[in-house]
């Protein structure tokens, strides 16, 4: 089953809610919101009040992207705000407070992802994919919307999907950074089962067409 996560970054910020029901309606099955601090990646966005916001706005499944450093900080706030799933970076922080933040978002009954830059190697995740219920592979530098597709990280996807079909069968794998039409079909066949797509979903005037196009490529 492919998933298709909307990146609320490349929405119309003025209109939010209302751009988030216009997905949902169109068959999105999560809501993907990215959250940076402009530290670990070069760019600022939003933070736990718009998690808020957004909880009381949708019943929507809220895939929330930490770009931050020590997300064990926030983990839990982030969770109280009504994120349904948290994915940060296992570069963010040190392996023990990684897990220490892993722990805190199942205790809070809430899913838990971990992502992996581009210059990762998928490896640095074994010892946490026991716990983890998505792994989110980014497929472009993170930080910025509408960059273009790195194909090179078709192999990373590859490689988790072996490991997590020993290790973690449930496991989603997520993908991140320049997803659409022509690319959704790479990523399918690498093994990624739930894909963010930003610009090619909220910059197309019909979003319920966009969301397949990607689905079914």
């Amino acid at each position: 089953m492919i998933r298709i996560s909307p990146s609320i970054l490349a929405s119309d910020f003025t209109r939010l809610a209302e751009e988030v029901e216009d997905v949902v309606k169109g068959g999105a099955d999560f809501i993907h919101v990215d959250v940076m601090d402009g530290v670990f990646v070069p760019n600022i966005s939003i933070g736990i009040p718009v998690v808020s916001s957004l909880r009381k706005a949708t019943d929507a499944f809220l895939d929330v992207h930490l770009m931050i450093t020590k997300p064990e900080r926030y983990v839990g706030e982030f969770c109280d705000a009504g994120a349904d799933m948290v994915v940060f970076h296992v570069e963010a922080s040190e392996p023990q407070d990684i897990l220490d933040a892993m722990k805190t978002v199942i205790e809070k009954g809430k899913k838990v992802g971990l992502s992996v830059k581009p210059k990762t190697p998928a490896t640095v995740l074994l010892p946490y994919l026991d716990l983890v219920d998505m792994v989110l592979v980014m497929t472009v530098e993170p930080g910025f919307g509408g960059q273009k597709f790195m194909p090179d990280m078709l192999p990373k996807i590859e490689t988790i999907a072996s490991m997590l079909s020993k290790l973690n069968p449930d496991c989603l794998i997520e993908v991140d950074g320049g997803i659409d039409p022509e690319t959704a079909p790479l990523v399918k066949k690498a093994g990624a089962n739930v894909l963010v797509a930003g610009s090619a979903v909220f910059k197309k005037a019909d979003r319920a067409a966009a969301i397949e196009a990607i689905r079914n490529a």
